[in-house]
């Protein structure tokens, strides 16, 4: 076995521990048994840029659980899911919440769906589009993403699937001061969260973006 592999586990239970996360025995050999997925296909199919085995705990596993705190509410929304990312994660620490993975590449679907068949995940449907086509009977408590699009830019493509009291919780690296200014201009409450996600350098940010009573009013008037 690959000796990078092997030090997957106590990298785990070492990250987890530091950010105060608890997880059953169970649910971290879950998440093993995904990032071993991962680093397979991703030799073959190129699903995600992070090839070091020494970093995939940290920048995919930890990174991903480093907004739990901030999940709210039973329906989840995870688009630009990529290879699974924050959402197979937050799936796995969080069962008795409802996921819903979006992504427009089908491999990388393709990808998510095996994983989910592999890991015996049933709180999680994988949904190859694109987010402005998607539609939902009933809108999502939290629309999570990492690095997929400007947040005023996340926020015009999801607005249709947000619940009224709904929180999109954005993923960034340096916080985007000028993407906050306009949402705020437009009526919406920003929240800046500094992440903490052990062996990882660099800046890690949760954006927080609520609905406020002068943004609901203007998203009347857009329809």
């Amino acid at each position: 076995m690959n000796t990078s592999l092997e030090r997957w586990p106590q990298q785990l239970r070492d990250g987890l521990r530091q950010m105060g996360v608890d997880l059953s025995a169970s649910q971290q050999q879950q998440l093993l048994d995904y990032l071993a997925l991962l680093h397979k296909w991703n030799k073959a199919f190129n699903l995600t840029a992070i090839r070091d085995a020494n970093v995939m705990v940290s920048r995919q596993l930890l990174d991903s659980l480093s907004i739990l705190p901030f999940i709210k509410g039973p329906r989840i929304l995870d688009v630009g899911t990529g290879p699974g990312l924050p959402g197979i994660p937050l799936a796995i620490a969080l069962p008795d919440q409802q996921f819903v993975l979006i992504d427009s590449n089908g491999k990388k679907t393709r990808f998510v769906q095996q994983s989910l068949v592999t890991l015996g995940l049933g709180n999680v449907e994988v949904v190859r589009t694109r987010v402005e086509a998607y539609r939902s009977d009933a809108g999502f408590d939290t629309i999570t993403s990492r690095a997929f699009a400007a947040l005023p830019k996340m926020l015009e493509l999801t607005r249709h699937l947000l619940d009224e009291r709904g929180r999109l919780l954005a993923m960034k690296g340096t916080v985007p001061t000028e993407e906050i200014a306009e949402l705020e201009a437009d009526g919406y409450g920003v929240a800046v969260v500094p992440l903490q996600v052990p062996n990882s350098d660099g800046q890690r940010h949760a954006l927080l973006v609520e609905r406020t009573a002068t943004a609901g009013g203007r998203d009347a008037d857009l329809g």
